[in-house]
């Protein structure tokens, strides 16, 4: 299937051309055409399959009908709602692209930022809305947003903004949106929580799911060294000097472990950038930035703060520290061998993470490749000492019965 055969408007096939999209992905053939004919839809696919422009190219074909009804102000007629600030600036860019040739307005609103400007864009009217959840109800009781005319409202990593705590201000945004919308639901899994939460907000939804297998692996090389965890620096110092190229991105799992290995390499010679939570927005913006524009070859980040960031042209991951949720590691290794182009993945495993390992490799159904030929190689030790019996042979208690008669007595 080609775009120019999904029934979009022409001015959105125009803008897709010349953004070379040509093929849709798997995720986007089988949700588009579901989204066009007004259904409420539950898409589970993971990082890197193509869901923002799933959504956002049929949304904008639905407005770009219903605003050749209606010429007065604008209002909000579509809402999307993302858990980060970096979510949300990449939503915003893509529906720019795709609706450039169309009269419709979007804008982003999101914390970290001053409000002034984000309230004076909405009181100039906009049809599209993105949005983090805590801007938006900032907004709202303000009295700067209203959300009486919304048509379709879609949760985005709907898996993250659960595990980010957001559940309640997900309900309140809900609420204040007509019922008879249409929903759309993306998460990369769908736990429990997000079952019960699409029994509240979807009428009759249908389900798109894209398996991980379906999406990773097939171009992406996938090699495990295992380690100790205080050599897990210098095997990445030896990697980089040796034997990975060009872009990369590095995992860790704490804020202070981004910053720690950002120090290192920056003191070693690499052009390193970094991001997770704790920084400015306008730092987090600027890493991403040099990173696209390969001012930093490398980009160290927290899970949390590189989810759903869509970077082209990856050539390698690190996992630094191993995820303890496999479907994160799936996240992870989706940043490269995009669109085609084969990619490569590294992980390194202490001892503390081996169990981790088993889940990853259970859920992608193969073993990892084992690298053995590294100089810090956990060796299991020859002789293991028995520890000395320190049990007692008197089952019943631990003295003997002479010890006990022995015992003077306080009664």
């Amino acid at each position: 299937m080609q775009f120019s055969e999904i029934p979009l408007d022409k001015s959105i096939l125009k803008a897709v051309a010349e953004e070379r999209f040509q093929t849709p992905t798997l995720v986007q053939q089988q949700t588009i055409p579901l989204v066009l004919n007004k259904k409420n839809v539950i898409v589970s696919a993971n990082t890197g399959t193509g869901k923002t422009a799933a959504f956002a190219l049929p949304i904008i074909h639905l407005l770009l009908n219903n605003e050749k009804d209606d010429k007065k102000k604008k209002k909000i007629k579509s809402l999307i709602v993302t858990p980060t600030r970096e979510l949300a600036i990449q939503i915003f860019e893509n529906f720019n692209s795709f609706s450039k040739y169309t009269d419709l307005k979007t804008t982003a609103v999101y914390g970290g930022v001053s409000l002034e400007p984000q309230k004076e864009i909405l009181g100039e009217g906009v049809d599209i809305l993105i949005a983090t959840p805590g801007r938006l109800i900032d907004l709202q009781m303000q009295g700067n947003i209203d959300l009486s005319a919304i048509e379709i409202f879609v949760l985005d990593e709907a898996d993250l903004m659960l595990d980010m705590g957001f559940i309640k201000d997900i309900k309140k945004i809900e609420a204040l949106c007509p019922r008879n919308k249409q929903t759309l639901l993306f998460s990369a899994t769908i736990p429990d929580s997000i079952t019960q939460l699409a029994n509240k907000v979807l009428k009759n939804p249908v389900k798109v799911e894209i398996n991980p297998e379906e999406t990773t692996a097939k171009n992406i090389g996938q090699l495990l060294y295992y380690l100790p965890k205080k050599n897990k620096t210098d095997l990445c110092l030896l990697l980089l000097r040796t034997t990975i190229n060009g872009r990369i991105i590095i995992f860790r799992r704490t804020k202070n472990g981004v910053d720690k290995l950002e120090q290192t390499l920056l003191k070693n010679g690499y052009k390193a950038a970094s991001i997770h939570g704790d920084k400015t927005q306008a730092i987090r913006n600027k890493a991403i930035e040099d990173f696209k524009d390969k001012k930093a070859h490398i980009l160290i980040a927290t899970d949390v703060a590189a989810r759903g960031i869509d970077i082209t042209n990856v050539d390698a991951i690190i996992n630094f520290d191993i995820p303890n949720v496999p479907e994160t590691y799936i996240h992870r290794i989706g940043r490269t061998g995009r669109a085609g182009k084969s990619g490569i993945a590294f992980s390194f495993c202490s001892p503390d993470e081996n169990g981790y390992i088993k889940l990853i490799e259970t859920l992608i159904e193969k073993p990892i490749k084992i690298i053995t030929e590294h100089p810090y190689v956990i060796n299991k030790p020859k002789h293991t000492k028995k520890q000395p019996n320190t049990i007692s042979k008197n089952k019943k208690g631990r003295k003997s019965e002479a010890s006990k008669k022995k015992k003077k007595r306080w009664y």
